[in-house]
């Protein structure tokens, strides 16, 4: 049965249609009540049961405080409840089950996969979408939208392991004259279950030359993971690469700051942060992304 909302003292007018029982992919945006969507708030109070999810991005845990205060009891779950949602579902057979998810819900692919699954259960799955990272950082941060290409998340080191497809992807894209925004990992071990840390400026750092490290260090044989040649990938002076790191966009604490690979190990960052990388810019962009050096 559609859900009313009718006007009230902040002005909100609106129709939300929810199913009596299903699954509701909730994007909570960026951080806070106040990021949300309308829509999205009274589909989290609507549901019968709120499940937190707390592995491909944080919000303040006060926030959720907050939130909870305010639409009900919420639950933290991480990812084998996702990946495995066999008590989610049997859930969402009988009652409403929202899963919150920071940002917007289907940014992530393993929750692509859940809609797919839900729809191949027998599930009703509605999405309700949120602010995300990828569509506000861009321009907050000056740089035109049309110049990015692919974008990537910069992981943890395992041991002396490390991908270095995140660096392939960045010079690609550089070779390519296009941007890259370049996510940042909050998970350590990779396995999602909890201990999380945000990768802090100076993680990326060292995420980055171990990335340089072992693309030097690869035979000729092997090839590049991208269409870039080994020549192509030989040399990179990732340190002196400009970097515009972003903090809690879309929050009250929202900060830029540029620099270089080599200058982040001094910068303090935010809770959550990402990097932009430039490629050769200039005029307006050049200008827009000058406003964030340190005087």
């Amino acid at each position: 049965m559609p859900l009313i909302v009718t006007t009230g003292q902040d002005g909100i007018s609106m129709t939300v249609d929810l199913p009596p029982t299903g699954l509701l992919l909730v994007g909570l945006g960026p951080g806070g009540r106040s990021g949300m969507t309308a829509a999205a708030i009274e589909a989290a109070q609507t549901a019968d049961h709120r499940w937190y999810e707390a592995y491909t991005a944080l919000w303040p845990e006060q926030d959720v405080i907050d939130l909870e205060a305010h639409v009900g009891p919420i639950e933290r779950v991480m990812r084998p409840d996702v990946e495995h949602p066999t008590e989610m579902f049997e859930l969402a057979r009988t009652s409403l089950v929202a899963l919150l998810v920071v940002g917007d819900p289907l940014q992530a692919t393993t929750h692509v996969d859940l809609q797919l699954r839900a729809e191949d259960a027998g599930v009703p799955c509605r999405v309700l979408h949120g602010l995300s990272i990828t569509g506000m950082v861009t321009g907050a941060a000056g740089l035109s939208n049309y110049r990015f290409g692919r974008q990537t998340t910069l992981t943890y080191p395992h041991g002396a392991w490390i991908a270095t497809s995140p660096l392939e992807t960045i010079a690609l894209n550089r070779h390519q004259g296009l941007h890259t925004l370049v996510l940042l990992d909050l998970d350590p071990t990779g396995a999602g279950t909890g201990d999380q840390r945000p990768m802090r400026p100076e993680d990326a750092h060292r995420s980055l030359h171990m990335m340089a490290e072992r693309l030097a260090e690869r035979p000729p044989e092997e090839g590049a993971l991208s269409s870039l040649t080994s020549a192509d990938l030989e040399g990179l002076d990732v340190g002196a690469w400009t970097v515009v790191l972003c903090a809690d966009v879309g929050t009250s604490d929202e900060a830029f700051v540029t620099t270089t690979v080599d200058g982040l190990p001094s910068e303090v960052g935010g809770r959550l942060n990402c990097l932009l990388v430039p490629a050769a810019i200039e005029g307006v962009e050049a200008a827009a992304i000058a406003r964030w050096r340190r005087s």
